[in-house]
């Protein structure tokens, strides 16, 4: 915290931004709380906490919300991060629809607007964007001048020394080499790009499953199969961007994928990933349509579990399923050895915990080391989720900075 700080440190400018920073984020974590309270937990004396809370109150970033009630003695006043001090947004893209939302400081979504996109060529890239952040933004009752910065989450990822979109084939409109320009020039806050995947590990990570963890792989499995790569609490995103794609990675039980960037698969992505699920299913005499790939493998895998050991074709459908997964992840494991691998995405919930103690059985076979599986917690939109955290995490950076 300090070294993000400008100034000299030890200064009393300095040590009064760490307080001021350390009381926020108290109040973050904790909701209302009373200047003893805040005092106790800071280690300030009760002049020193008064004379911080009538800063932040004058700054706008704190505000009195009540007063303690059911102790004995004087009713104490209660104080909270102003939610209003600033706004952030976030934005998940599918080659289907964008979802955006506008979180305030503390981290509640305001607002929230889905625009549909499927096959819209004829409107541009930024035009979708703007429009669904509208949505978002009127919705919370704001304006876009209200928005202090944005996280847009996309499948792929934009090579850092191109900015084009890469891994990504199935994205339409978003590869033009001048897209990120032309963004930065129609918006008027600061704008970020993430991999999707990596948001949810973003998410994950600071309110669901991997919270206290500094290395960890999370593993999504919707239409495509894709990675997060956490290490020493940071992600590893690689040389272009592609780190985690492992859908592109060969494994063992299927041929050998070519050109894997045109043909937007490889390996792991047939054996284990949507549209691997009906063939299963067709070979081991289940009748099941094919399409649309992930809404039908999501219903076989909640099929399989509730026919599991009562239904010998369903229950041997789920076992292959979690030894194909399994096979993948044998792989990431020797790389990268992690301490925890979280499972998200439709097809994993589909699968749930039953499908979570079959992989994990099958990968303490395939891999040396025995990583442990936890099912992802972020329920509802967490690549948007992450979004809004990854946004927030730099605004409150900048906005409780109270030494400039």
């Amino acid at each position: 915290m300090a070294g993000t700080t400008p100034g000299t440190p030890g200064t009393p400018r300095v040590l009064r931004a760490m307080n001021d920073r350390a009381a926020l984020d108290l109040l973050l974590e904790h909701g209302p709380l009373s200047r003893t309270r805040i005092g106790k937990l800071t280690g300030l004396s009760k002049p020193t906490a008064s004379q911080l809370l009538a800063r932040l109150e004058a700054a706008g970033l704190v505000m009195v919300t009540g007063t303690s009630e059911g102790r004995p003695g004087p009713s104490a006043q209660l104080y909270a991060v102003n939610a209003r001090s600033a706004h952030v947004a976030g934005l998940d893209v599918t080659a289907e629809r964008i979802v955006a939302a506008v979180a305030d400081v503390t981290g509640e979504t305001v607002g929230e607007y889905e625009l549909r996109t499927p096959g819209r060529r004829a409107v541009g890239v930024v035009r979708q964007v703007a429009d669904a952040l509208d949505g978002a933004v009127k919705e919370a009752g704001l304006t876009r001048a209200d928005v202090h910065r944005v996280v847009i989450g996309t499948p792929g990822a934009f090579d850092p020394s191109t900015g084009r979109l890469r891994y990504a084939s199935h994205l339409p409109g978003w590869h033009s080499p001048t897209l990120l320009e032309e963004l930065a020039a129609f918006l008027p806050m600061p704008v970020e790009y993430e991999n999707d995947v990596n948001l949810v590990a973003v998410a994950e990570q600071r309110l669901g499953a991997a919270r206290g963890h500094e290395d960890f792989v999370l593993l999504w499995n919707e239409e495509g199969l894709g990675a997060a790569l956490v290490i020493n609490g940071r992600l590893h995103r690689g040389w272009t961007g592609g780190a985690g794609e492992v859908g592109f990675l060969p494994v063992p039980g299927t041929p050998l994928v070519r050109q894997v960037v045109k043909v937007n698969s490889g390996g792991f992505q047939e054996l284990a990933g949507a549209q691997a699920l009906p063939r299963m299913a067709t070979a081991l005499g289940i009748d099941t349509p094919h399409q649309p790939y992930a809404e039908v493998a999501a219903g076989l895998l909640t099929r399989a579990v509730e026919a599991y050991e009562s239904d010998p074709a369903l229950t041997e459908l789920l076992r292959q399923y979690a030894q194909r997964l399994a096979t993948g992840l044998a792989s990431v494991t020797a790389v990268l050895d992690p301490e925890l691998i979280v499972l998200s995405g439709a097809l994993v919930s589909s699968g749930g915990d039953l499908l979570r103690s079959l992989i994990q059985s099958e990968l303490a076979e395939l891999a040396a080391s025995r990583p442990r599986l936890v099912l992802g917690e972020i329920g509802r939109h967490p690549v948007l989720r992450g979004a809004l955290e990854r946004a927030l995490a730099d605004t409150r950076d900048e906005v409780f900075d109270t030494s400039r």
